[in-house]
């Protein structure tokens, strides 16, 4: 969790004012002409009782999206230059590793693992010449390029090479749901739970008005939406416990926000 040993503070002021980390998931589609990225619009909301939450989810009819337990532990680490280059353009680049609960590290279960290289950034200014962030001020709302890749290890030498390090990682176990066909509103909804070293979050993921009709089956309302990045989030918890930042680790592979 919080930790000693930040080695950048330029680069790590930079990112905590205006880097956006943003979650996998189902996107808009991009335009037919290829020419844009995919678009993603997605909330926060801090979950306090976890098996509360659990038994909302079930009362709206929400599924496990996946097989299994459809709960997978991810790795994650932002790459940047060290005078924070990505950063002061709200842009991010990340290397996620996926593994399905249960997996260990072992050869057999390495080849089940799900690497994804991820490049984020704000909207593209519209016509007006205003961001286009500025009409969605409820939501998160990015562009993004996913690409699976096959192993992290030379991925992450060619950015080394390129001047870039890894100067943040956190991980998260995530479950994902859906809701059912017959709810036709939820349509491209996802309902990410997310269990973190900091606590339990929820990411809703989709078309705003899902976002907000499943909010308010939850129990919540457009007042409780966070909008900030887990980078952030670490960021204030530290400073909460008067702690020095590291990475956003569990202090033991095992260890659940619950």
């Amino acid at each position: 969790m919080c930790a000693t040993g930040w080695r950048d503070a330029r680069l790590a002021s930079g990112a905590f004012a205006i880097l956006s980390e943003v979650s996998g998931g189902t996107k808009q589609p991009a335009l037919s002409d290829g020419k844009t990225m995919a678009r993603e619009t997605e909330i926060k909301l801090k979950i306090a009782d976890v098996p509360a939450f659990r038994r909302a989810l079930k009362r709206i009819g929400a599924h496990l999206a996946g097989p299994g337990t459809s709960k997978v532990h991810e790795e994650n680490v932002i790459f940047d230059t060290p005078q924070g280059g990505l950063a002061k353009h709200g842009q991010l680049l990340r290397i996620r590793t996926e593994s399905p609960e249960g997996q260990g590290r072992s050869k057999a279960t390495a080849t089940k693992r799900r690497v994804v290289l991820t490049f984020k950034q704000p909207l593209a200014q519209s016509a007006s010449g205003e961001a286009g962030n500025a009409a969605y001020g409820s939501y998160k709302v990015r562009e993004e390029i996913e690409v699976e890749v096959a192993e992290v290890g030379n991925l992450t030498r060619i950015f080394e090479g390129l001047g870039m390090r890894g100067w943040f990682r956190y991980e998260k176990y995530r479950t994902t749901f859906r809701l059912p066909p017959s709810k036709a509103w939820a349509t491209g909804l996802l309902i990410e739970l997310d269990e973190t070293p900091i606590g339990t979050f929820v990411e809703l993921e989709g078309p705003a008005p899902a976002i907000d009709q499943a909010a308010q089956e939850l129990g919540y309302s457009k007042r409780d939406y966070i909008l900030t990045n887990y980078l952030r989030l670490y960021m204030e918890e530290c400073r909460r416990k008067g702690e020095q930042p590291g990475h956003m680790l569990f202090q033991n592979r095992k260890e659940r926000s619950h």
